[in-house]
């Protein structure tokens, strides 16, 4: 029942604070605006990264599958010879395999054409058995090799067979030669471990990551040796041992500045310096770490500062009143504390690096090596180049291997990332 007055008439209803207060009102609209672009603006990134993520896998799932054909090859010993191993003419083997799979191509040009069925790089699976095996001379092995790009391509669905014979890499014949070899169960597409245990080739078909990581991990090793404790050491004196004055807020100023620097300067001091004037061998991980060095550690800087500036005065306090000496307070107390935070901005500071490109290229690292560099002071290339090397390649087998490399690239940095908030979230102390 309503309230009534003694006079039995409705009591005057309650005017709440917002209604009394435009001022009120429009503030609170004004939130709910703000909040409505943050949402808005949230959306957008999400959208963003879905549509990048999935553009790559669509374009680069392909290169994580190889078309194979397997072959019952007969190893005539008259092609190969015990006493000249590795050499001997193991192309032809595997041809004469390929030709009695498919007895339709009974003519000589039909035989030559038969060839490019098979990748350039099948030879190199029968000679790597019969050089660790001998004994299979003189007998008849089977044996799984990669078909050629266009093949691959065709059977990947990326060479559409609809296309008009005269704009298509493969001709009627050929299709009709694979389409054989399918029905005849030869036609295979296992995963492509090629593409993380070959190096580059020029061949889309054989091309694999393995000289690129094994560049990326020694350029990586190389700048965490260098920019790690010299980046800790300058940051440790600059904001617990650095007397206050010009000549430190000018070093701190530069340090700033630093950390905006485009990597392509970077890259144009390591060619000046590095390369011209000290020699040091082009193309080299060890010179890219060095560059890399450079660029990370004001990065490592500034975080190991802030790091250190997080932990409260009353544990530099607290030491020193039981007696502790300036040093025994910062490398005892204060710098376990912050440790976390230094390897937080450390890992950043180096998944940074890692993804870096200009300057690598600035050094020579976008180089055509087929073999992954036993040394840091070798000749090698790094993921960022590779993606760049293969990204400008004609070949339509390099354009899902590219998607396919910036999918490892990004892998990395999504792990290396994880690694960090992991560090974050388990040794941050809230104070």
């Amino acid at each position: 029942m309503a309230d009534t007055t003694t006079t039995g008439t409705p009591a005057p209803r309650r005017i709440s604070l917002i209604e009394r207060s435009p001022a009120i009102a429009r503030r609170k609209r004004k939130d709910l605006i703000l909040q409505g672009f943050g949402l808005v603006a949230i959306f957008i990134a999400f959208a963003v990264m879905f549509l990048l993520f999935s553009s790559l896998i669509r374009t680069g799932h392909t290169a994580f599958v190889q078309t194979h054909v397997t072959l019952d090859v007969y190893v005539d010993p008259s092609e190969i010879q015990v006493e000249n191993l590795p050499r001997g003419n193991f192309q032809d083997v595997v041809t004469n395999a390929l030709i009695a799979k498919l007895p339709s191509a009974d003519e000589a040009s039909e035989r030559r054409a038969v060839r490019n069925i098979i990748s350039n790089g099948a030879q190199f699976y029968l000679r790597d058995r019969v050089v660790a095996d001998p004994s299979l001379i003189g007998q008849t092995i089977s044996i799984k090799v990669p078909v050629s790009d266009a093949y691959d391509q065709l059977h990947k669905g990326a060479i559409s067979r609809d296309t008009p014979e005269a704009r298509r890499r493969v001709d009627d014949q050929g299709v009709a030669w694979l389409d054989e070899l399918i029905a005849d169960g030869a036609i295979s597409k296992p995963l492509n471990f090629s593409l993380i245990t070959n190096a580059d080739s020029r061949f889309p078909e054989l091309a694999g990551l393995r000289g690129a990581l094994v560049g990326s991990f020694w350029a990586l090793l190389t700048c965490f040796v260098i920019a790690f404790p010299t980046g800790i050491g300058a940051a440790i004196y600059l904001e617990e041992f650095a007397p206050k004055n010009k000549v430190s807020d000018f070093i701190e100023v530069n340090i700033n500045n630093l950390a905006a620097v485009p990597s392509v300067v970077f890259g144009l001091l390591a060619l000046a310096v590095f390369l011209n004037y000290l020699g040091m061998p082009r193309s080299a991980p060890f010179v890219g770490g060095l560059t890399l060095a450079l660029m990370t550690m004001p990065t490592i800087i500034i975080a190991t500062r802030a790091a250190l500036k997080a932990v409260p005065p009353s544990i530099r306090e607290a030491a020193l009143g039981v007696g502790a000496s300036k040093q025994q307070v910062v490398f005892q107390h204060v710098l376990p504390l912050a440790m976390p935070g230094i390897l937080t901005g450390t890992i950043i500071g180096l998944a940074q690096a890692l993804g870096e490109t200009a300057p690598l290229l600035l050094i020579g690292m976008n180089a055509f090596i087929t073999s992954a560099a036993s040394t840091p002071f070798e000749a090698a290339t790094a993921l960022p180049t590779q993606i760049f090397i293969w990204a400008d390649s004609p070949e339509r087998g390099f354009v899902s291997r590219t998607s396919a490399a910036i999918l490892v690239l990004l892998t990395f940095l999504i792990f290396m990332n994880g690694i960090a908030i992991y560090l974050r979230s388990k040794f941050e102390r809230r104070w």
